[in-house]
């Protein structure tokens, strides 16, 4: 495994749609997994294939310590309810904002070894999905955020 670069807001790749993954083969489980372990050097819970300069339609995210979920060619089936909290990437370091999402979502999409795989997420889990969602559409949470404020220091505003 290699420790892959974060691409940052302002790259135009960030902006762009990403294209399908024709093959889950070893090389895509090979990025899979330095995507896992660059997510996790830098601290982060999501980390989606453009933020590494892939325009493939796959992220990685592990919403809570040790459950690590790798989506390839991802499809959102059903989203209910809505909730609003703070988000922060790690394309946009240094700054968080408030953004609106489902609170729970159904999600399908290939695992690393190429099966068919459907999760239900809700609350946080669900927030995490979205966003590393949302990057394979070109989205940044910047975007959907009310306001986006500058974090000076861990945990404060």
């Amino acid at each position: 495994m290699a420790l892959r670069n974060i691409v940052l807001e302002g790259d135009p790749i960030l902006r762009k749609r990403c294209r399908a993954v024709d093959q889950v083969d070893d090389r895509i489980r090979m990025i899979l997994d330095d995507m896992v372990e660059t997510m996790r050097e830098a601290g982060g819970v999501g980390l989606a294939a453009p933020q590494v300069g892939m325009m493939r339609r796959m992220f990685v995210a592990e919403p809570e310590e040790g459950r690590v979920y790798c989506f390839v060619n991802p499809e959102i089936i059903e989203m209910e309810g809505s909730q609003l909290g703070d988000e922060g990437c790690l394309s946009v370091p240094g700054y968080q904002g408030k953004v609106e999402r489902p609170e729970r979502i159904r999600i399908k999409g290939l695992d690393r070894e190429g099966k068919e795989q459907e999760y239900e997420f809700r609350d946080w889990d669900a927030r995490v999905m979205c966003h590393e969602f949302d990057h394979l559409e070109g989205i940044l949470y910047t975007d959907k955020a009310g306001q986006v404020y500058e974090v000076t220091a861990e945990g404060d505003e």
